[in-house]
């Protein structure tokens, strides 16, 4: 099957030409770049040497998109752009896996509410929102599907099965997150110099960070009630890697030994969940480089309270890999496929 990235010049478009470059179903045929246009793929991305020699960076043309043999188009492009590309690529037959904001919600109110306005609320009601470990099989059937983001993958996947099972409330669920520098993509910007973060870790995006949409939605689904989530997002002093700490109050007789069950029964033969053992918390040095989500849970005698930990490299299960797991679940092919740490 032929494939195509649009927009390869980020943090996500490079890992996704590396996934797609070695994956064995796959014919990595395009990809884009506006500023990168003209240069020979290997040049600009080293994973692709002694590979894919005959690639050039071409130009982000919707009309030489539209009019390709290519089947499968991943858009790792900033919000608000995908959707230029999105409609006709649509309109013309192609499958889209689009890595952007721009489709994770059903709500136009919504998004208006975090984004502003959505320039093709029409379109929201032919995607579907996709981790693959929770979706439903038919949302694979939707010729657009979104790609969660990093924070909210980090967030939904220890949470909706307690959720579904009616272990936690749905009110007053607080989390604090970390992330390396690398989630904030390629910015030429005061805030990312070494300088300015190294030694440093710095909240930003409060109260209302825009991630909160899509966590929202996804829990109001799972608990099937308003959920109110405090989200308190920061920038540490690493290159990738989230680790997320969620604390929720468990529903009155809800035990621990449950919440294990929720999530045995959600992941059990899940390839990239890693539940673990009681006492043991998740670290971003072991998870990053692969495509793994490590969760745990701790009961704090004290406060009531349940403390749930995760852990996810922000560019690959929060973003380009789990695209590609979407690609193998979609099509058949092995999960695990260009995956492997």
């Amino acid at each position: 099957m032929k494939v195509g990235i649009v927009g390869a010049s980020g943090y996500s478009g490079e890992e996704l030409v590396r996934l797609l470059a070695k994956h064995p179903d796959v014919e990595l045929s395009m990809i884009t770049s506006r500023q990168l246009a003209g240069q020979s793929a290997s040049s600009v991305f080293p994973a692709l040497r002694n590979m894919h020699e005959e690639l050039v960076m071409s130009d982000s043309d919707v009309a030489s998109l539209v009019a390709s043999d290519i089947d499968l188009f991943f858009l790792a492009l900033p919000h608000g752009v995908s959707v230029e590309y999105a409609k006709p690529l649509l309109e013309a037959g192609k499958q889209i896996i689009d890595l952007s904001a721009d489709f994770r919600l059903d709500s136009a109110d919504r998004y208006f509410e975090f984004y502003g306005e959505h320039p093709a609320p029409e379109l929201l009601n032919q995607s579907a929102y996709i981790i693959p470990e929770l979706a439903d099989k038919s949302a694979f059937g939707f010729n657009l599907i979104a790609s969660p983001g990093c924070y909210p993958t980090s967030l939904l996947v220890p949470l909706v099965p307690l959720a579904r099972a009616g272990l936690i409330n749905a009110q007053g669920i607080i989390a604090n997150s970390m992330s390396g520098v690398s989630g904030a993509g390629k910015k030429l910007a005061d805030t990312y110099l070494f300088a300015e973060r190294n030694e440093s870790v710095k909240a930003y995006g409060i109260p209302k960070h825009r991630h909160l949409s899509e966590v929202e939605e996804q829990l109001e689904k799972a608990f099937g009630a308003e959920a109110v989530i405090q989200f308190i997002p920061h920038l540490v002093p690493m290159n990738r890697g989230i680790q997320s700490s969620i604390i929720v109050k468990p529903k009155a007789g809800a035990s621990l030994e449950q919440a294990y069950e929720a999530w045995e029964a959600a992941y059990a033969d899940k390839p990239f969940v890693s539940i673990l053992a009681k006492g043991q918390t998740p670290d971003t040095a072991e998870v990053v480089g692969s495509n793994r989500v490590d969760i745990s849970i701790v009961e704090d005698m004290r406060t009531g309270n349940w403390i749930i930990n995760s852990c996810i490299d922000n560019l690959l299960k929060g973003a380009s890999g789990q695209a590609v797991q979407i690609m193998n679940v979609k099509y058949g092919f092995e999960e695990t496929a260009s995956l492997e740490p």
